[in-house]
């Protein structure tokens, strides 16, 4: 039984490490918490634990790369860090789980009986990945589920298949996942089934023999025999012609495929990642889409959220764009903090690709080194965006919308949507206005409306350091 077990807690924050005691009373025997390296190499001299929920940003050092424990022992990492390095690097140490910071104390409970319960077993080892975001840049909540994904997958050669808008940035999470996987060290090829014409795909996938049709006066390679060893993908998979969906949906199954005009077998010696911007259920309902090679492709699903509901990663994606720009050659550029604002209220329909190519043309037209609003409006109207700037209440009434229905999809109880909820916005406006206040609770409060000591009571129940909002 899981109450019989021990865990140690790594945490430096006494608030946080209060609620996650709180939390697991009823999980454990003994829940002993420590908040530093060294403290926890002190008591792991003397003692094994059952579980270890460690932070990874210590006061006195890394709480991943540190840790040296036995890999029977389960670990669950959590980070305010959120980032796809981070995830990698708990997955690299054959971490349990990965919840980012803030996480959801129900998903946390949840995980802890899981590890506790679980037959001992071996981590996966291994060295991990390079710290390396990949081209991967926000911490919103959307893309820390694709992170976890991304790690998820490194320690395995599944099929996966990324759906989402044009311009998500679904070919860069296709090359993240071979970064961090088991083939990183083979080819990463890729092909637009959208861009081939209907009666070459055969030949591009799997090459062709000389003679093998008119126009092939030599032998040539598909993609399959190119990307082998590493990673094949297949990006806009929605628009492959049925015949072609056939001869793919036997290599899969099989392992093998023959050139075109050969009859020598070849292994298919390759992981496959799918991408596409389609309905895929949608094309299988109307008979333009095979359903098994679908079940075949959809082994693990990734779904890139569009760029209007993860506003909060704007600003570290222009950062990113601008440092992208100014290593080609671009003019170094700032934001005006009207500017950003503006850039977080636009819809984006063309998604991160399209801000990509905003952030660059405004980093040559802006005459001075701080873009302004003029600036982005004039960019985007001589370009003929025509993306919606949506109002801060819009956006507000967006993102609770998202978070209930991400809510009631995971979970099959809602009876606590109301207080969850409360306690994410209360925490997001206190934290405002003790920011803009400097601290000084007497003035939070009258702010607020609300009495001082009832203001300190909810920052003690939310985990809020008031000098530290």
């Amino acid at each position: 039984m899981s109450v019989e077990r021990t865990i140690l807690l790594v945490e430096d924050d006494p608030a946080i490490a209060l609620i996650i005691r709180e939390t697991l009373v009823g999980e454990c025997r003994r829940l002993v918490s420590v908040g530093s390296v060294a403290e926890r190499n002190a008591w792991l001299a003397d003692h094994r634990p059952d579980l270890v929920i460690t932070d990874v940003v210590l006061p006195d050092g890394d709480g991943i790369n540190s840790l040296r424990i036995d890999a029977a022992i389960p670990v669950i990492v959590l980070s305010a860090q959120n980032t796809l390095d981070t995830a990698v690097r708990a997955t690299g140490i054959g971490s349990y789980d990965y919840l980012p910071k803030p996480f959801d104390l129900d998903e946390l409970t949840a995980s802890v009986r899981a590890a506790l319960q679980r037959p001992a077993e071996t981590a996966a080892g291994g060295d991990p990945a390079q710290a390396d975001s990949h081209g991967l840049v926000g911490r919103a909540p959307a893309m820390q589920a694709v992170y976890r994904t991304i790690a998820r997958l490194a320690s395995n050669d599944l099929a996966v298949l990324i759906l989402g808008e044009s311009g998500t940035g679904k070919e860069v999470v296709a090359r993240a996942i071979h970064a961090t996987g088991l083939r990183r060290s083979g080819p990463f090829v890729a092909i637009n089934m959208a861009a081939i014409p209907r009666e070459l795909i055969e030949a591009e996938l799997f090459g062709h023999e000389k003679g093998a049709f008119t126009g092939a006066h030599s032998r040539s390679a598909g993609r399959f025999e190119q990307a082998a060893g590493g990673t094949l993908f297949l990006d806009e998979i929605g628009d492959m012609p049925l015949e072609a969906q056939t001869r793919l949906l036997r290599v899969l199954q099989v392992g093998e495929y023959s050139t075109v005009g050969g009859n020598q077998a070849l292994r298919a010696d390759v992981r496959v990642i799918a991408a596409t911007h389609r309905d895929m259920r949608t094309l299988v309902a109307d008979g333009r889409f095979r359903e098994d090679l679908f079940y075949r492709l959809n082994v693990i699903p990734v779904t890139l959220p569009p760029l209007r509901e993860r506003r909060s990663d704007i600003a570290a994606l222009v950062r990113h764009f601008v440092e992208e720009g100014r290593r080609a050659g671009l003019p170094d550029r700032q934001f005006a903090p009207d500017a950003m604002q503006w850039l977080e209220r636009y819809d984006w329909p063309g998604n991160v690709r399209e801000l990509g190519n905003v952030v660059q043309r405004l980093a040559v037209l802006s005459r001075d080194t701080v873009v302004t609003v003029r600036d982005v409006e004039t960019v985007l109207r001589d370009n003929g965006e025509n993306g919606a700037v949506a109002a801060p209440a819009d956006l507000i009434a967006r993102a609770v919308d998202d978070w209930t229905r991400e809510q009631l999809a995971a979970s099959e109880s809602d009876g606590d949507l109301h207080a969850r909820l409360e306690a994410i916005v209360e925490a997001a406006l206190f934290r405002r206005v003790l920011r803009d206040v400097r601290g000084n609770q007497l003035e939070a409060a009258r702010r607020l409306g609300i009495n001082r000591n009832t203001l300190r009571k909810r920052l003690g129940q939310l985990a809020i350091d008031p000098s530290q909002p």
